[in-house]
């Protein structure tokens, strides 16, 4: 052993080497959202996969939206007087109809049975042969 020969005892080895690049690889530790062409898919996109698939107006979609007035024929006026009125309020009142999800509904008189007594009908649909006998009696339609 010579002078020349000998190498100084370093005490941390790791602490003089100057760190180029990492130990796993170019591109290792980087995670997914380095990969080109990433595509991370939404987490609430699974909740909607899973839901079913009614777009639109649902399963019925050929129904009308628009709400059917309530028929009634002319022989359930039977009890009321001449000269009475007869609206959907009336109606309700007197226990002939109910009230539809709160609201008062409409209502269409057809000509089925007879009328005998004038009646005046307020805010109330009428069919072509409901009119032809209410006015042949002498009642109203407003």
């Amino acid at each position: 052993m010579q002078i020349n020969t000998l190498k100084r005892k370093v005490a941390n080895k790791a602490s003089r080497q100057v760190a180029r690049g990492g130990t796993r690889g170019k591109t290792a530790g980087k995670g997914q959202n380095a990969r080109s062409g990433r595509k991370k898919r939404p987490e609430i996109r699974d909740t909607i996969k899973r839901l079913p698939k009614l777009r639109g107006r649902g399963v019925n979609s050929n129904l009308s939206i628009q709400t059917k007035p309530i028929a009634l024929n002319l022989s359930v006026f039977s009890s009321f007087k001449s000269g009475e009125s007869v609206s959907p309020k009336s109606l309700i009142q007197k226990g002939i109809i109910k009230m539809v999800g709160g609201r008062i509904p409409k209502v269409k008189i057809l000509s089925g049975g007879e009328i005998k007594e004038k009646i005046n009908f307020d805010s109330c649909a009428v069919s072509k042969g409901a009119r032809a006998k209410i006015e042949k009696v002498g009642g109203t339609i407003s």
